[in-house]
């Protein structure tokens, strides 16, 4: 949760992790790069994802940080499907609260998540947040392999 001051307003550089509802799935698609280039299909994805209650979202007084999408169709086990931080976002530990809320919040056994070999920020987010990478996947993406790391089982040794 975020801080707030003994005034009750929210501190500076705070900011608050809920469950997004089908009411934000606009804000979100505005902080998603692919989706505000004009990719349908992620902003057909924000709106299902939100309105199934598939996404948790970050937010401080400025509105939308970032958001994490958590669905269950990969061999029964957990999945994030999506993780997006806002641009200007970025370094704030919006990445990391996301993805602890998503360990936390996980309703199977295991966690699963994947990112291209070329998106070192991504790998260097799951290491630090204690994900174990779990295999690597050719033909996806030509020229780009997938990674695929499984989240931390101890809830309480998670670190966003």
């Amino acid at each position: 949760m975020a801080r707030r001051s003994a005034t009750g307003a929210e501190e500076p550089g705070k900011f608050v992790v809920r469950r997004a509802s089908g009411s934000d799935a606009d804000a979100l698609v505005r902080i998603d790069s692919v989706a505000a280039e004009g990719d349908e299909g992620r902003r057909t994805n924000i709106g299902r994802w939100c309105g199934q209650g598939l996404a948790i979202m970050a937010e401080d007084a400025s509105g939308p940080l970032g958001y994490c999408v958590v669905e269950y169709t990969f061999f029964e086990q957990g999945f994030v499907t999506m993780l997006m931080v806002a641009p200007t976002a970025r370094g704030r530990g919006v990445g990391g609260r996301l993805l602890a809320e998503a360990v936390t919040s996980c309703v199977t056994p295991k966690l699963f998540t994947s990112t291209n070999v070329s998106n070192q920020p991504m790998q260097r987010l799951l290491r630090r947040a204690g994900w174990a990478p779990a295999g690597l996947l050719h033909g996806l993406d030509e020229g780009d392999p997938e990674l695929f790391y499984l989240g931390p089982r101890d809830t309480a040794a998670v670190r966003p």
